[in-house]
């Protein structure tokens, strides 16, 4: 398995690695960092990569997630991981995000049509506030992270 996570980063997010921390990370990081690091390299993760969510995250966030956020990262897609820890704010959260998944919509109130759709048969006649829907009721059972514009991934909470 060897991740490849310069799929999902910019250039800009790449320019920002420290030449300094990629030549050195031996002796500027943590050793348990620097043990998880060689762990890793020998299962063939790519050191850039390594380095470059240590730099963005913490070397904490490293050594206990960095192997889950791969594994999620290939299985949906890092946009949606990155997502999820933007919103909730911590990278813990992404443990089996994977498997809460739901998908990419353009808005909540999409996601709530679609899922309305799927449990019973909403007539087309009636007319729905599908936001107010969703707001009113499902925020508490799924999260929606706003990727883009118009884009929305959304994972169930439980």
């Amino acid at each position: 398995m060897r991740p490849d996570l310069s799929l999902h980063t910019s250039n800009h997010l790449n320019s920002q690695m420290s030449i300094t921390l990629t030549a050195n990370y031996k002796e500027v990081l943590a050793a348990d960092t620097v043990e998880k690091i060689d762990e890793l390299i020998d299962e063939n993760y790519a050191l850039d990569d390594m380095l470059e969510f240590i730099d963005q995250r913490n070397e904490n966030d490293f050594v206990a997630y960095y192997e889950e956020y791969c594994r999620c990262g290939e299985a949906i897609g890092y946009d949606a991981v990155d997502a999820l820890i933007d919103e909730m704010g911590c990278v813990s959260d992404i443990e089996g995000c994977d498997e809460r998944f739901r998908g990419w919509y353009e808005s909540e109130a999409d996601f709530a049509e679609e899922y309305y759709n799927e449990i019973s048969d909403v007539p087309s006649a009636l007319v729905i506030d599908w936001q107010a829907t969703y707001d009113s009721s499902l925020r508490y059972d799924f999260t929606c992270c706003e990727v883009k514009y118009r884009q929305v991934a959304v994972f169930s909470d439980y």
